[in-house]
């Protein structure tokens, strides 16, 4: 059960990265652990443990590539962009989240 669980927030961290790459254009791992925070209100916390690994998973599937580039501050830093898979896979992802939203109905009180 415990793997399955971690699946499900795996791909959930996933979709935000994707998601938050999609709407912002290429951004450092600290730029979007940052705006995921800001979206969520602060309701989640990310850090380098966090999406690090998620971004290193998310380039190994092609769903996201990386170049060196100077960040705002003047750093070096690695920045992150969707490529045409990534952008297919919001899409499948979506559509993963409809089919989720439609069951959740069942585990609302019916009125």
């Amino acid at each position: 059960m415990a793997e399955s669980k971690s699946d499900v927030l795996q791909g959930t961290l996933d979709l935000m990265v994707l998601k938050t790459l999609e709407s912002m254009g290429p951004l450092h791992g600290y730029g979007i652990a940052r705006r995921i925070e800001q979206v969520s209100a602060n309701t989640l916390s990310l850090n380098q443990g966090t999406i690090y690994p998620a971004l290193l998973r998310l380039e190994q599937r092609r769903w996201v590539k990386s170049e060196w580039g100077v960040s705002e501050t003047g750093r070096r830093a690695k920045f992150y962009s969707l490529t045409r898979s990534g952008r297919k896979q919001i899409e499948q992802e979506i559509e993963n989240w409809e089919r989720i939203a439609t069951l959740a109905r069942f585990l609302a009180p019916s009125n």
